[in-house]
């Protein structure tokens, strides 16, 4: 019997209890929430560390090996017609495509009463303008030089506005199809129309390489960062009313 005021010690019966225990929560936690880990492990940690490893490198002033072959052997492939066609896509990308899309999705889904979606999709959209935005202003990196562009542009570079817009619809279109039959479809259709909007920028010589790949990355960080706030115990479409999901219904 321990004396008053005496700490009891904990046997090694009672440690292995404790081991085992915290052994299997952990499991048990895995098991219910691995696709939510792999989830901000693919979408907001493997895009977090390329974006850094992009402004990093523009910061210290060096030069990314692949830019100006990339943009040279596009240019090669110009051309009456495909200029008219990348000239369409990029617009497509921004002004004339992704915004009323953009306002358009965000005015349904408050129409329908979905206000968690509505939610997601107005703070992924604005907060993605806000911080390409912002990146801009801070690297303040100059267009590429190496032609005149049919379609020139007088803003900063890095990152691509056009990059993240298309990202960021195309990735909240993703995630709110991923639960519904649509999942594949709209996967296939978004992912084609970002990399049009962004080959079309480096060919219409107004962005480099890197501009895109940080645009995405950015883009990808901030909305799936967002999904995963919005959506931390259901998922999407679910009622309102609707708790947390039970064990082995968990999903991203």
């Amino acid at each position: 019997m321990p004396t008053p005021g005496q700490v009891p010690t904990q046997g090694p019966r009672s440690a292995l209890a404790v081991a085992r225990d915290n052994t299997r929560f952990a499991f048990d936690f895995l098991r219910r929430r691995w696709r939510r880990l792999l989830l901000v492990f693919v979408g907001v940690l493997l895009p977090l560390w390329g974006f850094g490893e992009l402004a990093e490198d523009l910061r210290a002033g060096e030069v990314f090996f692949f830019d100006a072959p990339l943009l040279q052997f596009v240019h090669t492939l110009a051309r009456v017609g495909p200029d008219r066609f990348f000239v369409q896509i990029s617009a497509l990308g921004y002004g004339w495509g992704v915004v009323p899309a953009d306002i358009g999705l965000v005015f349904t889904l408050a129409f329908r009463r979905r206000s968690s979606e509505g939610l997601f999709a107005g703070v992924a959209i604005v907060g993605s303008a806000l911080l390409n935005l912002g990146a801009k202003q801070l690297f303040a990196r100059d267009r590429p030089t190496l032609w005149e562009s049919i379609a020139p542009e007088s803003t900063f570079s890095f990152p691509s506005g056009h990059a993240m817009g298309s990202m960021t619809l195309a990735s909240v279109l993703v995630l709110l199809a991923w639960h519904t039959r649509w999942r594949w479809p709209v996967t296939v259709v978004a992912s084609a129309f970002v990399l049009l909007v962004g080959l079309s920028r480096v060919y219409l010589g107004v962005h480099y390489p890197s501009d895109i790949l940080a645009g995405w990355t950015a883009a990808l960080v901030w909305t799936v960062g967002t999904y995963a706030l919005v959506f931390h115990d259901r998922r999407p479409w679910k009622a309102q009313s609707d708790g947390p999901h039970p064990a082995g219904e968990q999903g991203p």
